[in-house]
């Protein structure tokens, strides 16, 4: 037995000689060459987009999903110098060591917010496009290959004009014409003066009047829509935990499929006493950032419904990590959506292939408010009938900017130097 061990090692050398003289040759790297971000402005939106360019002439695009509410400059602003200090002369192909580089060393993204984590999630999804666009795959089949062709959506964005109850509750009858059997709405919020936005709970309080009318909007909307529509309310974390109960209480009787935002998402201790005392599913995550942020939440079990938002919570890749680590608790997953069509495509491609993926998030009149711009070539909303959209082959994310749209809103470039 020694005699044997020995002969092999003895054996080594001469077998390293006889390997060929020519080895194969490594694989070509193509470096990101190019990052330009876009900050557009459409109607009451403000998509943040990124486009990422290699040495091979390949374009991805990615989206900072900070498109509402304000941030969306600090995004941009973030994506620039992410992209002059870490990205440009990066391997295109490495996207999980780009992330790592990204989270190890910008050092605000330990701890941090939706800022730099919609910044990174940005510039990963466009590497994704890349990386499908090369293969001539779309990027469901990088991420384990369909288990869904055609996706349930449901409709957000319906009644935006109305406080009298009866007007709210009515304006649900277009998307169910439309062909939705989900729809959500905030039945607490109210219309802005100048119209098409909603104003939340201020100060987490209503006064008994404004708590009445909400109880009564749902009520109605369950007569205008019948029994056999999915309604899902968002509070968006407005009132107190008493109060929440309390509401959530109240409309129970109308078979609700979810309970969204009931209070701040990292208030884990209030999302369990909510969960205990209603017979409502709970929903919660566009304010969560990355599977850290998640953990513990999860852990909890407060919640059925998780809502990551690609566009900020770390790219595709953290929000697939994000499902399974759901999945593991029994939930399901519903990926949270408001911002452009580039933002809808990657939601729909993790969709597509994630196992307890539930429904996706669409407002179908976005289109109807003025000054609205549509940036993304083939826009998968647009294939959306009878409440579902189906799935394509087309390679990456299957969107591309429409440069006669969004070239007058280039906000900065990097190139690297030549």
């Amino acid at each position: 037995m020694l005699r044997g061990r020995g002969a092999a090692v003895k054996d080594a050398p001469a077998k390293r000689r006889a390997a060929p003289a020519t080895q194969e040759p490594e694989p070509a790297m193509s470096k990101i060459t190019a990052v330009r971000v876009y900050s557009v402005t459409s109607s009451k939106l403000h998509p943040i987009v990124v486009e990422v360019e290699t040495a091979d002439g390949v374009v991805g695009v990615g989206e900072a999903a900070i498109a509402y509410g304000v941030g969306g400059l600090a995004a941009a602003a973030m994506i620039a110098e992410m992209a002059e200090r870490y990205v440009l002369g990066w391997d295109a192909s490495r996207i999980e060591a780009l992330w790592h580089e990204l989270y190890d060393h910008s050092f605000w993204a330990k701890g941090g917010g939706a800022i730099v984590f919609a910044a990174i999630g940005a510039i990963e999804t466009a590497l994704w496009d890349i990386k499908g666009k090369e293969l001539g795959v779309p990027v469901y089949e990088l991420l384990g290959g369909l288990v869904h062709d055609r996706l349930p959506v449901y409709a957000n964005g319906w009644n935006t004009e109305f406080s009298d109850a009866e007007e709210w509750a009515r304006a649900a009858e277009r998307p169910v014409a439309d062909g939705y059997t989900m729809i959500k709405t905030y039945p607490l919020a109210m219309p802005m003066e100048e119209g098409r936005t909603l104003r939340h709970v201020t100060r987490r309080a209503l006064d008994r009047d404004m708590t009445k009318l909400a109880v009564e909007r749902v009520r109605l909307l369950r007569q205008v829509v019948g029994p056999d529509i999915v309604i899902l309310l968002d509070l968006s974390g407005g009132l107190t935990t008493d109060e929440t109960i309390n509401y959530c209480k109240r409309v129970e009787e109308f078979d609700i499929g979810w309970i969204e935002e009931p209070c701040d998402p990292f208030d884990v201790g209030a999302l369990a006493r909510i969960a205990g005392k209603i017979d409502i599913p709970l929903a919660a995550g566009e304010r969560l950032y990355t599977r850290y942020g998640f953990r513990k939440v999860l852990e909890s079990q407060a919640i059925g419904i998780v809502q990551p938002d690609i566009g900020n919570t770390g790219g595709m890749l953290e929000t697939k990590k994000i499902a399974a680590m759901a999945e593991a608790y029994n939930m399901r997953f519903s990926p949270h959506n408001c911002a452009s069509g580039v933002s809808t495509a990657a939601a729909a491609q993790i969709g597509a292939c994630t196992s307890n993926f539930m429904t996706l998030e669409v407002y179908p009149y976005f289109r109807e408010y003025p000054n609205f711009v549509e940036i993304a070539k083939s826009n998968p909303e647009l294939r959306i009938r009878d409440g579902r959209l189906d799935m394509d082959r087309s390679p990456g994310l299957g969107v591309e900017l429409d440069h006669a749209v969004v070239d007058r809103f280039l906000w900065a470039e990097r190139r690297r130097p030549a």
